[in-house]
């Protein structure tokens, strides 16, 4: 179980904030498209790749790829809360699913992308956040965490190297960023290219 439920977390940000970055929890929509800026310039994402937004939100996500001209083929948001899906299915017609990542089937695709979606999970919820969807794509997984120690009882901090070690167990390769944002950090775990014999 998360460190607190998602409708009490979000619930009152919503009503006051609505469709926007603090409605989500974000200082600002500066904020929340640099972390979309940093975790995009960590994949090779092409036009003919299927993007999972889990813990999409209200999709900022679909709308800052089309501000900054990014075509996929086809953008999956995933959510929990149905009140966003809602939200983000009155924005456009966008393919927006009420799923919770945790237990839910989740849909293959190219690459897995989470901005945001950890941060109030247990570490135990993290791990398996991370390895579901490392395994449901087939390029790779992006995504950010708060980093510092793990003493709040509402936010769920991490190490750097402990997620490399999670990275270790899924098999996967591991890359980095940091100093973008204060207490922040970005992932990326990418399937091994499996190499021919010559």
């Amino acid at each position: 179980m998360a460190r607190m439920e998602n409708g009490r977390y979000y619930g009152d940000v919503v009503a006051r904030h609505g469709v926007s970055a603090q409605g989500v929890h974000w200082n600002s929509e500066a904020t929340q498209y640099k972390r979309f800026e940093v975790l995009l310039s960590m994949i090779d994402l092409q036009e003919e790749d299927t993007l999972v937004d889990a813990g999409c939100g209200f999709a900022e996500l679909f709308f800052y790829l089309q501000e900054e001209k990014i075509e996929v083929a086809h953008y999956i948001g995933l959510e929990m809360m149905e009140e966003m899906v809602a939200a983000a299915k009155k924005r456009a017609e966008i393919d927006v699913r009420v799923c919770d990542v945790l237990s839910d089937p989740l849909p293959k695709a190219d690459y897995y992308f989470c901005s945001g979606g950890m941060n109030i999970l247990t570490r135990e919820e993290t791990a398996l956040f991370i390895q579901r969807c490392f395994e449901a794509s087939r390029k790779g997984f992006v995504f950010n965490l708060l980093e510092g120690e793990d003493s709040s009882l509402l936010y769920n901090y991490f190490q750097p190297h402990e997620i490399k070690q999670i990275a270790e167990v899924l098999d996967a390769d591991f890359s980095l960023k940091q100093g973008y944002l204060v207490k922040d950090f970005s992932v990326c775990l990418s399937h091994k290219t499996v190499k021919k014999d010559l």
